[in-house]
Parts: C-alpha cells; structure tokens; sequence
C-alpha cells in the first residue's frame, strides 16, 4: 500500500514538473519585447511580431509564433513580440500600419515578413535564408533613425491624448464634442506660448538695433547723399551753359559768314555772274 501510494505521488509530480517546464520553456521561448529593450534585436538574428491582444487575425497566429519560439534552437534565431497597445511608440518607430506584423532582423538590418504565416513558412524563411532575397528598410527609414525616433514620439503623445480623451469622457461625462473642444483651446493656448518663447529666442539672438542709432544712420546717409544731388545740380546748370555756349558760338558764327559774304559779294569784279545778277535786281 505504501509503495503504490509512493508511485503515484511520483506520478504526480512528474506531471507537475513537466508542466511547469513546459510552461517555462514556453515562456522563455518568445521573448516580450517593449519601448525599454527593444535594441536587444540589434544584435543577432530576430523573428518579431507586432501583434494586440484584441486582433483575431493575432490570436490566430499565437500558437504557430510559439512554435517557433521553441524551435529558435534549431533555427539558432531569437523570436520575440511586440503589444502595440502597451508600446505605442515602438509602432511608430516601426510604421506599423495592420496586425499582425513580422520583422526579420539580423544585425540592425530590418526586413518585413510578407509570405504566408503558417509554421513551413516561417520555418523555411529562416532555414532557407529566404531573407536575403527580401531587400532591407532603407536607411532613412529605419527604426534606429533619428526621423523614426521623433514619429515614435508622436506616437506615444498620440496614446497620451487618447487616455485624456477617454478619461474627460468615462470619468468626468464630457460628451465628445466637449473633449474635443477642450483640445482645441489648449491648442491655441500651446501655440500662442511655443509662439511667444520663439520670438524671444530671436530677440535674444539677434537684438533689435536702437532706434538712436537708426536715426543717426538715416541722417548720415542723407548727408551722404545731398553731395550726390548738389553735384547733379552743378552738372545740370553746366549743361545748360555748354547750350547757351554752343548757341553764342553758332550766332557768331553765322555773322561771321554773312560779313564775309557781303566783302566778297562787294570786292567782286563786275563781269562775275553774281555782279550782273547784282545789277539787275536794283533795276528790277
């Protein structure tokens, strides 16, 4: 009676500690993943699934994923998960836009999984190095870059304004409009604040000039500048002076030529042509 009473207590306890590391195994085999250790796929070869606990589509990937966590021995990968409700800005580092989502990740290259999610397939992408055929995020792109960094941000602010927005409406019995309408004011009120501290910063950077200063300066240049206009003056009235110059000369001229007209006209010989022209018009 004794030793049959011992061998089922060591049944018992068999199943017990199977259970416990099976369970163990299990949950040491996907690895949780958050906004505080994410880096850790940065290093070695990673499977990762972005996934809510709300999704179907997830819950019906859940058993082939921890498949595949107990077999990242074998495939000498690291198989991990993502729950974009508790880490908003993980989903915008990495632009996911439908759940579930599949990253490949060896050594900071990030590559997303778009074949079928069944066990072969995933098995295959790894074993097979199917991988090397899908071509990386681009740099500009990627998770570890500073762009993606400051949409992450957003993201989480974006979680941070949706709880706001959830309380005003649970706790306190806003209707939406009101919620919506208490944003909007603060809004302004940031705006007109983020405003005022800029023109602060540029003032304090580059200060206005005095305004006794700019009057001097004003008054400078118009001194400067009456030469300018004074010397235009001057070249006005001796253009004009050049004319009446130039008129005098041409006047004179022209009396010049008639007084040598007339002594040539009187010094003529009387048998000239002009002479006998002469003479017939004081007939005339």
């Amino acid at each position: 009676m004794i030793c049959s009473t011992r061998i089922v207590l060591l049944y018992f306890i068999g199943i017990i500690v199977t259970i416990n590391g099976a369970t163990q195994r299990k949950g040491v085999a996907v690895e949780q993943l958050n906004e505080d250790n994410w880096d850790r796929m940065l290093t070695g070869e990673w499977m990762v699934e972005f996934f809510a606990p709300w999704c179907p589509a997830c819950k019906d990937l859940e058993p082939v994923w921890s498949y595949l966590g107990e077999m990242k021995k074998d495939l000498g990968i690291n198989v991990g998960k993502v729950d974009v409700t508790n880490s908003p800005g993980l989903s915008g580092r990495f632009m996911v836009t439908a759940l579930p989502t599949i990253y490949h990740v060896k050594d900071g290259l990030f590559r997303q999984y778009k074949s079928p999610r069944d066990r072969d397939s995933l098995i295959s992408f790894v074993r097979s190095k199917t991988w090397t055929k899908v071509d990386p995020i681009p740099s500009w792109k990627s998770p570890t870059s500073i762009q993606m960094s400051i949409i992450s941000q957003f993201f989480k602010m974006s979680q941070i304004l949706r709880g706001v927005h959830n309380k005003l409406m649970e706790d306190f019995g806003l209707p939406t409009w009101g919620s919506y309408l208490i944003f909007a004011i603060a809004t302004i009120i940031i705006g007109a604040f983020l405003g005022l501290v800029i023109v602060c910063v540029i003032d304090f950077i580059y200060p206005p000039k005095p305004a006794g200063r700019q009057g001097h300066k004003k008054q400078k240049d118009s001194n400067d500048n009456a030469p300018e206009k004074l010397s235009d003056d001057e070249e006005l009235v001796e253009n004009i002076k050049d004319d009446l110059v130039d008129e005098d000369d041409s006047d004179s001229e022209k009396q010049t030529e008639s007084k040598d007209k007339k002594v040539y006209e009187e010094s003529a010989p009387a048998s000239s042509p002009n002479a006998r022209k002469r003479k017939s018009r004081k007939a005339d």
